[in-house]
């Protein structure tokens, strides 16, 4: 999606046409400013990806609950990622060895984690919890392609279900979230008007996001 100086790319973190996308979109626009939807503590683990060991700094930048979360989020995109020969957030690491190698700004929008999730477990209800466990276990099987980026209507089927299902992750972890980063990319568009950016974020973000943008520019 393109509005104004804006360059957003809906990415899935397991998808070799994600990267693809992502250096195709950053070498042909050559953007003053490449925005990922990553906070400080998230850039930090994805850096420190291949390290075997977990460290204390890990636990202490997450808190224990949210390390937690956070180990069963990565053990399913692991999971997943096997599956097509992709390592989670190869889409994120172009993005970031881009903008080193071409000297552009790099941006974190998105919030910061330890913060989503303490708000995430306070609002988290029980029976959220044990549907979680069960669709963790028994409810992994996708009717789409996972190697490719799925489509706007899989996308808004996938929203849909977490909404219903999941009104807290929703919005916790989507809403709330899409609100903030359209914040951030708001005014990185208004004091640089003039400046491209490209912006790398999870598909199923990027229709919501542009719509807060609209919103913000209109106060």
């Amino acid at each position: 999606m393109k509005y104004k100086n804006l360059y957003l790319i809906g990415t899935s973190h397991i998808s070799k046409d994600s990267v693809k996308e992502v250096e195709k979109t950053i070498l042909k626009v050559r953007p003053r400013f490449v925005a990922i939807e990553l906070d400080r503590r998230r850039l930090s683990l994805l850096e420190n990806k291949k390290k075997s060991r977990i460290s204390f700094k890990d636990i202490r930048n997450l808190g224990l609950k949210g390390f937690l979360l956070n180990l069963i989020g990565a053990w399913f995109e692991k999971k997943m990622g096997k599956k097509v020969g992709v390592e989670p957030g190869s889409e994120m690491k172009m993005a970031i060895n881009l903008s080193k190698k071409l000297n552009i700004n790099l941006v974190l929008i998105d919030q910061d984690i330890k913060f989503t999730i303490n708000q995430l477990l306070s609002r988290i209800t029980r029976k959220e919890k044990f549907r979680f466990i069960k669709d963790l276990f028994f409810g992994n099987e996708t009717n789409f392609d996972i190697k490719k980026v799925p489509s706007q209507r899989e996308i808004k089927k996938i929203i849909d279900k977490i909404k219903k299902d999941y009104p807290s992750f929703y919005l916790t972890i989507i809403k709330e979230r899409n609100i903030y980063m359209a914040q951030n990319l708001h005014k990185l568009m208004q004091k640089y008007p003039d400046g491209k950016i490209v912006a790398v974020i999870g598909a199923g973000h990027e229709k919501d996001i542009l719509g807060e943008i609209k919103l913000l520019e209109k106060i």
